[in-house]
């Protein structure tokens, strides 16, 4: 059969990290994908744009990253898609593919799926295109979601056959979920094995190029929503057939060390379909008579489901640079759907009863500023070399890289969420968002020293909220530490205008010896009627200032039956945790008031995408 253009054919599985027969995980059970990788390309650093899905999904569906189109970068937010934002499906229909997605969507963006797919459902097919046309067909299982986990999975391999990771405790809950995802792994490769098949029979093998790669990492703990391999490294296979080798002109069973990311599926994809890939694009084509390499992957996180926290991040071919925005908080905040999970009931378990080494404790801690590793010598990220002097030349580099790439990609994660200032236009005025000044303000807040603090407090005065805000969280992170705060700032607090702002100096002040007054301010404004997010943002605070039943528990329970799932999880746990009930296996998502979100003609503002993550 001759053609104009190749099919193209992506084969999506949820969650997986590479461990795979292809990246010579010597558990697994995947000849299909095994097979792939003989005939194809496999990429050995390839990287998802952030380690959960929704911002995932916007960053590959439109090949700009989540984080320059607030709140996109949230997990999950839902706002208008800004304007000049093109799409994967849009320009190869404009190309004259047939474009089918079965059936995930979950964009976080208004874009409606039904009006961007020729056809997306859970029966949506190639076969179903007009004679002749080339397709763009997208196939997406579920077999290895996070939730697959919750419950133990049978098949060949078993609990004592896993290898458990070293920042992890060894116990049977964390084994159990590790060997499930294993055997939940084999029948993801039969699904993709059913659509290679299909492919063959339809006689396209010898006119389609097939992709396999994963939106993001594994779902244990320290992995997905986390800033580490585990969770941004994903497996990425591409087959090329010989007559269409120009575009990928390697070697089957080759495989590439250099660091590439699914935001460079757009660019790839449009270089297949013989046309110009639109302005704007982040990423950078992999395929292609223009195919390039890359320096280093971005990835970043911010707020995962009820909790907040920041992020950003750079893989190069060795080393991976870390810099964490919010210090001041641990890493291993509750996440009720997570928490659905026994790994993470067994390590928070562990960590309660004083079980844990210092590695494997380090997730219940505050973080450092920045954190730097050698994956080929440390590939389980325990020793940070941030501070060590025979690294502080890549440090300074990736550094540098890192503030390049924010400010190329306009980072808004420093607005905070719900804020007016998210909002497109506000976002890219210099007066509302001065962007490099903002990053500056934070770099000083994340090194938490205490002769900033007068400077934080001058920053109150400036005109724009979101360095008023980052002025702030530099005098939260400050309290945290114990150091003492400026005279002065509970009247500065409360001549501040903008809520946004007002939260973190809150904290701050409960922090600092006022905990009465801020926990009855903040506990008010949750129950309040503002902003969801910014009520959001209220109760996080109080899970981190002395807890006061007698002032908070009413409204916390109030919240712990509201609509927002957001809100709903973070005031069930306080909620808990108040009454002095909280225990690790306690659940608190509520599957009884659930919206599932995601698929198929599900476009609107999803409440919660915990259990489509």
């Amino acid at each position: 059969m001759s053609r104009t253009l190749p099919n193209i054919l992506c084969l999506v599985s949820e969650d997986c990290p590479p461990w795979s027969g292809p990246y010579g995980d010597p558990l697994a059970r995947t000849p299909h994908l095994d097979r792939l990788a003989a005939e194809g390309v496999t990429y050995e650093a390839a990287c998802c744009t952030s380690p959960v899905c929704a911002p995932s999904r916007f960053a590959i569906l439109t090949g700009r990253h989540a984080e320059s189109a607030p709140p996109a970068q949230q997990m999950t937010g839902f706002g208008p898609t800004p304007p000049g934002i093109h799409t994967t499906p849009q320009v190869l229909r404009d190309a004259g593919y047939y474009c089918t997605n079965s059936e995930k969507t979950h964009y976080n963006c208004d874009l409606d799926p039904e009006t961007l797919w020729d056809e997306t459902s859970a029966t949506a097919h190639w076969r179903n295109r007009p004679e002749g046309a080339p397709f763009y067909a997208i196939f997406n299982t579920m077999v290895t979601h996070e939730s697959c986990v919750f419950e133990p999975k049978p098949g060949p391999v078993g609990p004592g056959d896993v290898t458990v990771p070293p920042y992890l405790p060894d116990t049977q809950g964390i084994r159990q979920a590790k060997a499930s995802y294993y055997n939940e792994m084999e029948r993801m490769d039969a699904f993709m094995g059913a659509r290679l098949a299909e492919l063959e029979e339809d006689g396209l093998s010898d006119d389609t190029i097939v992709l396999y790669y994963s939106d993001h990492g594994s779902p244990l703990p320290r992995s997905k929503r986390f800033c580490y391999d585990e969770g941004l490294r994903v497996p990425l296979i591409v087959r090329v057939p010989p007559k269409w080798r120009h575009l990928l002109p390697l070697d089957p069973g080759s495989r590439q060390a250099g660091p590439v990311s699914l935001v460079d599926l757009f660019p790839s994809l449009a270089a297949v379909a013989g046309g110009a890939a639109p302005e704007g694009l982040h990423g950078v084509p992999f395929l292609g008579p223009d195919r390039r390499g890359r320096d280093f992957a971005f990835s970043g996180r911010d707020r995962m489901d009820e909790h907040y926290d920041m992020t950003r991040t750079l893989r190069g071919p060795r080393f991976r640079y870390i810099r964490n925005y919010a210090p001041h908080r641990i890493w291993g905040q509750h996440y009720a759907f997570a928490w659905l999970g026994q790994a993470y009931q067994d390590a928070e378990r562990a960590h309660l009863e004083g079980r844990l080494d210092p590695v494997q404790d380090r997730f219940w801690q505050r973080k450092p500023a920045e954190e730097l590793y050698d994956m080929a010598e440390d590939p389980d990220a325990i020793h940070n070399l941030a501070d060590d002097p025979a690294h502080a030349d890549t440090l300074r580099k990736m550094r540098a890289a890192l503030d390049a790439q924010m400010v190329a990609i306009h980072d808004c994660g420093f607005i905070p969420e719900g804020s007016a200032a998210q909002d497109w236009t506000p976002s890219r005025d210099a007066k509302v968002y001065p962007l490099t000044e903002v990053m500056a303000l934070a770099a000083r807040a994340i090194r938490r020293d205490p002769a900033e603090a007068e400077g934080f407090m001058a920053a109150l005065d400036h005109a724009s909220p979101v360095m008023r805000f980052w002025a702030a969280q530099g005098l939260l992170m400050l309290a945290v530490e114990g150091h003492a705060l400026p005279r002065g700032l509970a009247d500065r607090m409360a001549r501040e205008a903008d809520p946004c702002v007002r939260v973190p100096l809150a904290e701050a002040l409960g922090h600092a010896g006022d905990a009465p007054a801020q926990v009855t301010y903040l506990t008010k404004l949750a129950g309040g009627e503002g902003h969801p997010r910014l009520r959001l943002q209220a109760l996080d605070a109080l899970h981190w200032l002395p807890l006061m039943p007698e002032v908070s528990l009413p409204v916390v329970a109030g919240l712990a039956e509201d609509t927002d799932e957001y809100l709903r999880g973070s005031a069930g746990y306080l909620k808990l945790r108040l009454e002095g009930t909280y225990d690790p296996s306690s659940t608190v998502f509520r599957f009884d008031l659930f919206k599932p979100t995601g698929h198929a003609g599900t476009k609107g503002p999803a409440d919660s995408d915990a259990a489509t993550g």
